[in-house]
């Protein structure tokens, strides 16, 4: 059974950076075969795909996000990576990785907290 794991989330001032991690217990190397991906979800909203990354390792982003979220993976490591710069409160969220197409069990997320 594949097990997300997802760490690096803490509070932060507004224009601050987090770096979360994702790491993965899997037999099969998930990141070279799916695209997977960063969700969040704030409180009273619905989760929301925030980041992508492709087997091959294009990427694309929401528009809320893009130019300062980088999304990158390990594949050898089975983890993937959110690199977040000039975060603002309205990030405030958990933040989730899974796969982009059907996902599977969600892991507990990592809580990304940023003060105004």
């Amino acid at each position: 059974q594949v097990q997300f794991v997802e760490s690096g989330g803490g509070l932060v001032q507004s224009g601050g950076s987090l770096r979360l991690s994702c790491a993965v217990s899997s037999s099969i190397f998930i990141f070279r075969i799916y695209t997977m991906g960063w969700y969040r979800q704030a409180p009273g909203k619905q989760r929301e795909l925030v980041a992508e990354i492709t087997s091959g390792g294009s990427t694309n982003y929401a528009d809320s996000v893009k130019g300062r979220f980088t999304i990158s993976k390990d594949g050898a490591k089975n983890t993937m990576y959110l690199q977040m710069n000039s975060l603002k409160p309205e990030d405030t969220a958990v933040y989730y990785c899974n796969k982009v197409t059907k996902p599977l069990n969600w892991g507990q997320g990592t809580q990304v907290t940023v003060s105004s």
